[in-house]
């Protein structure tokens, strides 16, 4: 396919970029550039990411206002999706309850507690974390002073959850292992964590190569597969026990958001035009497989763990 990557590593000024896995610390090599980012692959695990972001405002910058309402690499709109993302909540937590039960939850990237409010609809109870300020008193404004503004490395409290939720958020961390050891911190014993995010290995990634719409740096840092991801958390303590792609639906306004900052001002922007003439309101289902959800449990106690079969 003409999408694809080549495994040939490209150069700059002639000489190798090589970068230590943010992963597994093995080498990793130069694949391609995107936005003006380098896209590393490790020689290893094969886990993709950036070089190294060690700005410390990396966060306030990205994940400002704009984020939310200026589209491009963001949204164009965050609070049009509030059902939307209401109903992920909720659907999740019936999901999961032959795992999980009802309990406690930390949602991580909280953002305006839509997916947490969904969570409190099903019975449960608990908090967000969530960097951008406005999107901490839109939530608490709504649900009572249940966001926290911060990221997941740097919230500090004694209590420990039944659940940490991370949707849509461990492909944003600078480094994952850090921010997964923090989430282990915050959960009890022999509990959980849910994470959704994108697959590298998918048919739809691996068919679009370089150009896959995930490769969105600095918005999306790193870039997991399915057993990547799976490895990442048996080295902390959290095997897993679940997993599915899920059913989802996206706004037309977003989508067209996402695609009109990945083709830039490229020839292929002519294939937006249809999109143009259909209301920005209007809900489509997600028509890729590049996407799924896995829960891990907490195997640090030694209790023997079962996985059941993928679920959407």
């Amino acid at each position: 396919m003409t999408g694809s990557d080549s495994p040939q590593e490209e150069r700059d000024g002639g000489r190798p970029i090589a970068e230590s896995c943010v992963v597994c610390g093995g080498r990793s090599r130069r694949l391609f550039a995107a936005h003006g980012y380098v896209i590393l692959g490790c020689e290893g695990c094969g886990h993709r990411h950036t070089t190294p972001v060690h700005d410390s405002d990396h966060v306030a910058r990205v994940y400002g206002d704009d984020y939310f309402f200026a589209g491009g690499a963001g949204y164009a709109d965050y609070l049009r999706e509030a059902d939307l993302l209401k109903a992920r909540g909720a659907g999740y937590a019936r999901n999961l309850r032959r795992h999980v039960g009802v309990g406690s939850i930390l949602d991580v990237g909280a953002a305006a507690g839509f997916v947490l409010e969904g969570f409190f609809s099903e019975g449960w109870k608990g908090r967000g974390v969530e960097p951008n300020a406005r999107m901490c008193a839109l939530a608490n404004e709504r649900l009572g002073p249940v966001a926290e503004v911060g990221t997941l490395e740097s919230l500090e409290t004694t209590e420990r959850f039944d659940l940490v939720s991370m949707i849509q958020v461990v492909a944003h961390f600078p480094d994952p292992r850090r921010a997964l050891a923090k989430a282990a911190q915050l959960t009890r014993p022999g509990g959980f964590w849910l994470i959704e995010t994108w697959d590298r290995d998918s048919w739809t990634a691996r068919a679009f190569g370089r150009h896959w719409h995930e490769y969105s740096p600095p918005s999306v840092l790193q870039w997991f597969s399915r057993s990547g991801l799976r490895a990442l958390a048996k080295s902390l303590g959290f095997e897993e026990v679940a997993w599915g792609r899920p059913r989802r639906w996206i706004e037309l306004g977003h989508a067209r958001s996402l695609l009109e900052h990945k083709l830039g001002g490229g020839a292929l922007r002519h294939v937006l035009l249809p999109l143009r003439l259909v209301p920005i309101s209007s809900r489509v289902p997600y028509p890729g497989d590049d996407l799924f959800w896995a829960l891990f449990r907490d195997s640090r106690s030694g209790s023997p763990l079962q996985t059941s079969e993928p679920r959407t």
